[in-house]
């Protein structure tokens, strides 16, 4: 039996990293037994959907790398569907018409409230004729459950999760309106999209014994189930939006690499050893869902950090060159010049090697295309003293005469300050300063070099020239 999965996501919002976790296990399990991934759409709540946020989930995953096989499918179009079930089962007795008004139901609330019992449907409608049905009523469709015995989940993660039935009433399956309610779209959608997995959020588990009870009463096969823990912040508590970023996107405009991101979602929760950096090969063949833990996962910023220099490290300098300059278009509000490009292409090897993330990555950049005269932070700024630009004054002489290679370059440079009885610092420092404009860069010769001959002589003149 080929192995059929899904993602679910409901488009009230953003793509959320819990969501996207769900997502990447989905995938890879679907990679992994070389079954098919879907993706639905559960839009049934026109009031909250929105084709905004469909687009969001729909470019997160994309941004992500996991492509889904064959076409979206979106609940809300399949609403015919899921009521001719609904009525199938009616005209079966397996479920029936609730002619109860909203004040009945309210009344029947308040008695359980007051009995200290838990708040669920007593059943008016179950047996009676619905003959005696008051006029003007519009019935919903209940579904007919088991009152006796109990409901056992077996799930893949969570192990056998039993409830008695006595606590599960006669849910809703299609509203007064003719509506389909959520579990019965689900089971229903499952079920034609033949999907042979459900892994979702433990959130998801109470739905399981509601969906569990409509496939019995269709007669269909039930998917096994597997509940995955939801991802806390670094407190312990559910993910929002305090502990920072919890959308896709805003991982991306933090400046993560989408390879780091997934390494990271696999090990919220799921584990191989000690293995830390897996390759996606490495996830596909490794992952199943018996290694998926119960307790939920903490998110570490500074794991997520690590494991996206490392990224950012073995990626190849074009690659990066083209992000960086797409992010540096954005901060310059113009585009760059081929001549900026080759710049941040030769200097990527080093520029790359401390950044946590793109967007470091592209401040430290910046001065590669920042125009004259290039801003200095307040650290750099301090370097340049009037004494240190005297200084930069008598190596701009020098420079000019000098053939631009880092090594003769460095050459001039220490041959200066030896004769001037100088430390290398106290002119290489205030020198990085007046190029880059801050105190830490890539090798401040190969970065004389980069810039070339004139840009470099030009930012020296710059710093040196009083404000």
């Amino acid at each position: 039996m080929t192995v059929v999965v899904r993602f679910a996501p409901s488009p009230t919002g953003f793509l959320h990293i819990g969501g996207a976790r769900t997502a990447l296990f989905n995938w890879l399990f679907a990679r992994h037994h070389g079954g098919i991934f879907r993706l639905r759409i559960e839009d049934t709540d026109r009031t909250r959907s929105t084709p905004e946020a469909v687009a969001a989930i729909i470019d997160g995953l994309d941004w992500l790398g996991l492509s889904w096989n064959g076409e979206i499918v979106y609940q809300s179009a399949r609403a015919e569907r899921h009521a001719e079930v609904a009525r199938r089962l009616l005209t079966e007795g397996r479920a029936y018409n609730c002619f109860c008004t909203p004040a009945e139901l309210e009344a029947m609330r308040e008695r359980a409230r007051a009995g200290r019992r838990s708040v669920r449907y007593d059943g008016t409608w179950r047996d009676r004729d619905p003959a005696e049905a008051p006029p003007g009523i519009s019935p919903v469709i209940r579904l007919k459950a088991p009152q006796q015995g109990s409901t056992t989940i077996r799930d893949r993660v969570q192990g056998d999760v039993t409830v008695s039935n006595t606590e599960l009433d006669d849910l809703i399956i299609l509203r007064a309106d003719g509506s389909p309610t959520y579990n019965l779209s689900v089971v229903v959608d499952d079920h034609d999209m033949a999907i042979t997995d459900v892994i979702r959020g433990d959130d998801h588990l109470n739905n399981a014994f509601r969906q569990t009870q409509i496939y019995q009463a269709l007669d269909w096969p039930i998917p096994e189930f597997a509940h995955v823990p939801l991802i806390h912040g670094p407190d312990g508590t559910k993910m929002s939006k305090r502990h920072g970023a919890v959308g896709i996107d805003a991982y991306r405009d933090l400046g993560y690499l989408p390879k780091a991101l997934r390494n990271y979602l696999l090990r919220l929760g799921w584990s191989h050893g000690d293995d830390e950096i897996i390759s996606t090969e490495q996830a596909i063949n490794w992952f199943d869902l018996d290694a998926v833990g119960r307790a939920p996962a903490r998110f570490d910023f500074a794991k997520l950090d690590n494991l996206d220099g490392h990224y950012i490290r073995i990626s190849g300098d074009d690659r990066l060159s083209d992000l960086i300059g797409q992010r540096l278009e954005k901060m310059l509000g113009r585009p760059l010049s081929e001549l900026h490009r080759t710049r941040l292409l030769r200097a990527m090897p080093e520029l790359k090697l401390r950044p946590k993330t793109l967007a470091e990555l592209a401040a430290n950049a910046l001065f590669l295309v920042e125009p004259r005269p290039i801003h200095a932070d307040e650290k750099a700024a301090k370097l340049l003293t009037s004494e240190a630009r005297y200084r930069l004054a008598g190596l701009l002489q020098r420079l000019d005469r000098t053939p631009w290679q880092a090594a003769t370059l460095e050459a001039r440079v220490r041959e200066f300050t030896a004769e001037k009885g100088l430390g290398l610092a106290l002119v290489a420092q205030p020198l990085r300063a007046a190029l880059t404009g801050s105190v830490a860069s890539p090798s401040i010769f190969e970065v004389m070099e980069i810039l070339g001959r004139e840009e470099t002589l030009g930012r020296i003149a710059d710093a040196i020239t009083p404000e």
